[in-house]
């Protein structure tokens, strides 16, 4: 957040900055700044006042320029001071619902679309995070042998997502044990959360009758073995990482390479949104805000999404500090609200 409240002229002459900045990626000038004023400030009273905005640490200037750019203090005020309310546009709204409507509300063909989508919309890098499994709510669950001592378990959550594992187990079981503990655990525990579900079989291994019923027997072996083995990881995909390539911020070879890697890893982002990011609404989060010396360049705007009332995912942008945020961060919100309203409907 901004520690002061600019005045009205210093507040005016920052938004000229960072809007110039953004659109022509280089230090902003008081001459340029001044023809841009409606109310006809001179060069030198605009000089003045860049100078403050410097000295506050809303701007600096490259050393062989007399320009200034916005720092990271300066885009969170324009952020938070400029953006609230906005909406994209009309012909962005439509390109958004033909492709979600062609999605609905399966979260499984949502995590290969979205991220293109936004990717597509605005040039930088999209992403969709998937809610951690241990969240997810069971509709189906099948259990398939493979060979002595190894099954397959297909879990589908109430919002279409499929996942498998593959569990080591310490006994060999037939195809016939197998279909009826799946069958047992949809009739008994479809509609809760794993996590739920993981509590529910605990308290069964305590009762007598897990000792001497053979099917609650399996169920719980083959239950428990396949919950212990979730992690509660999410899944994200990004799409459009070759975009960043496109900005001049990252031309220098070693940052390259460091933010690709993180790219890789996909684990440190999942951190920062895990740690940056509110449960509703969008959040920006731009250059040391992330805490991390890799993404000191870089802006990432997310929103969360509902598959119901336990589950949370996000999805987003990330690009150089220097981006359009008034129409990423109304997109991020539209796209979010969409597919959030897309997943309630699939859900019931």
């Amino acid at each position: 957040m901004r520690d002061v409240v600019l005045d009205d002229r210093a507040h005016s002459i920052l938004k000229s900055i960072v809007t110039h900045h953004i659109l022509t990626g280089e230090p902003v000038g008081s001459r340029t700044i001044a023809k841009l004023t409606p109310d006809g400030l001179s060069p030198a009273s605009v000089r003045n006042v860049m100078a403050d905005l410097e000295e506050m640490g809303y701007l600096t200037h490259p050393h062989t320029s007399a320009g200034r750019v916005p720092t990271d203090k300066g885009y969170r005020y324009y952020v938070d001071t400029l953006l609230p309310g906005a909406h994209p546009g009309a012909r962005d709204r439509g390109v958004i619902d033909r492709s979600l409507s062609r999605v609905g509300g399966e979260l499984s063909e949502a995590m290969e679309v979205i991220p293109k989508l936004l990717s597509r919309l605005t040039s930088q890098v999209g992403y969709l995070v998937s809610p951690p499994l241990r969240d997810a709510v069971l509709k189906h669950i099948d259990f398939v042998r493979l060979h002595e001592r190894k099954v397959l378990v297909v879990f589908v959550d109430r919002s279409g997502v499929v996942s498998n594992r593959i569990l080591d187990t310490d006994e060999d079981y037939g195809e016939d044990d197998l279909q009826k503990a799946g069958r047992y655990l949809v009739a008994e525990f479809a509609g809760m959360t794993l996590s739920e579900i993981r509590s529910r079989l605990i308290r069964l291994m305590a009762e007598e009758r897990a000792v001497f019923d053979h099917l609650l027997k399996s169920v719980i072996k083959l239950g428990t073995g396949y919950l212990d083995a979730e992690t509660g990881d999410r899944r994200m995909v990004l799409e459009g990482t070759t975009n960043i390539m496109k900005h001049p911020e990252f031309s220098d070879v070693e940052t390259m390479r460091r933010l690709f890697q993180t790219f890789e890893e996909k684990h440190r982002l999942l951190t920062l949104l895990d740690r940056c990011l509110t449960p509703s609404g969008v959040r920006v989060v731009i250059g040391s805000e992330a805490d991390d010396p890799t993404l000191d360049k870089m802006a990432l705007v997310a929103s969360s999404y509902h598959v119901d009332e336990h589950t949370t995912g996000w999805l987003g942008i990330l690009g150089p500090t220097r981006m359009e945020y008034e129409r990423v961060v109304s997109l991020v919100d539209y796209i979010s609200r969409l597919f959030s309203t897309l997943l309630t409907r699939q859900a019931l």
